[in-house]
């Protein structure tokens, strides 16, 4: 148990990319305790459900909700008809609950990502104490707590209102708690612009060279002219110009992404059809985390391109050097370094590689 309770600290502390993405579709069951109030004459009981949830920003979700409760009544004594009271000889008793509700996310981009939530809908109660489904107004706090990038821990506390018609009605409070598992599908992530292109420019190309010109040298009368041509100099040898795509990563990673793999193969290619090539990988960081541990990351990073390059590409050892230049040099300028996701600090985690042509 001990060992258990040791490996949370240990969760929170490692670097993580889940987020509440815009777009994508939320699956969530869930179990719980509801506590009744006395009025309803219902044993308190535990509940289950599910909800079915959409992102249509970070921020803002709807959500869909199906409660099951599977209850008692609470004093069998009472047999007297008294509106919204439970009694003898009833004894089991069954309530769905179906809401729909809004969300709002306040910290979406990281791993503890609070919200709250007010909601409408309806109770169905068996057997009936009312000749319709009785009307159910919610409002809640939460908080998920992303374990994975597509997985996380839910925890819920809601007040639900019942009543006939309206929340200005006399009607009944239903308190739960529950918790549950919720499994992310999809979304939009903000993709960050791609770096600029390292494309080496050619040398000034060279002025055309002059035709060969004969130079006339007069002679003395009857002595016929000699003609000396002038050679054109030699033309400069051609400059070659390697572009490579640039290679990027998750927040605060080294490892190499599916993408990032598949634009190192383009790279390989071109690598092989110049072996006179010398390549230098340059390795980048976002503007967040100090400038120690950003330095070793982006050698890292740089590293890892250099392992792929050789193993999976047999790119000589020797043509390759690494180096990291941490957060300086960005390709865009980060104005919020706090935003760890924003569009500018996913465009400086990168690697992209200086190439010297003999």
């Amino acid at each position: 148990m001990k060992k258990s309770f040791l490996l949370i600290p240990v969760l929170f502390a490692l670097p993580l990319s889940a987020q509440v993405k815009e777009g994508s579709v939320e699956v969530s069951p869930f179990v719980g305790y509801n506590l009744f109030t006395k009025n309803q004459n219902l044993k308190d009981h535990v509940e289950y459900g599910g909800r079915l949830g959409y992102n249509f920003t970070k921020h803002f979700a709807l959500e869909g909700s199906l409660d099951f409760i599977n209850t008692n009544v609470n004093d069998r004594s009472i047999t007297t008809y008294r509106s919204g009271q439970f009694r003898a000889p009833m004894d089991k008793v069954d309530l769905y609950f179906y809401q729909l509700d809004a969300l709002f996310n306040f910290r979406p981009e990281e791993r503890f990502n609070p919200f709250i939530a007010v909601g409408f809908g309806g109770a169905h109660y068996t057997p009936k104490i009312s000749d319709k489904d009785m009307s159910t107004f919610n409002v809640g706090v939460g908080a998920k707590v992303w374990l994975a990038e597509h997985f996380a821990l839910r925890f819920d506390l809601r007040d639900t209102f019942v009543t006939e018609v309206s929340p200005f009605q006399k009607g009944y409070q239903n308190v739960s708690a529950t918790v549950g598992l919720v499994f992310a599908f999809g979304g939009r992530t903000n993709k960050a612009a791609a770096a600029p292109e390292v494309v080496y420019a050619p040398a000034p190309a060279p002025a055309p060279d002059p035709a060969p010109v004969e130079k006339v040298i007069p002679v003395v009368a009857d002595e016929p002219a000699i003609v000396e041509p002038v050679k054109a100099l030699p033309a400069k040898p051609n400059v070659v110009i390697l572009t490579f795509e640039d290679v990027h990563f998750d927040l605060d990673k080294a490892d190499l992404r599916p993408d990032a793999k598949a634009a190192l193969m383009d790279s390989i290619r071109t690598l092989k059809q110049h072996p006179e090539s010398k390549i230098r990988v340059a390795g980048y960081t976002s503007a967040s985390g100090t400038p120690a541990h950003n330095k070793d990351l982006s050698e890292r990073r740089a590293n890892s391109v250099r392992t792929f390059l050789i193993k999976e590409g047999s790119i000589e050892p020797e043509r390759l050097s690494i180096i990291g230049y941490g957060e300086s040099r960005p390709a865009e300028y980060e104005a919020a370094p706090k935003e760890l996701r924003s569009k500018a600090a996913l465009a400086n985690m990168r690697v992209l590689f200086e190439v010297e042509v003999k």
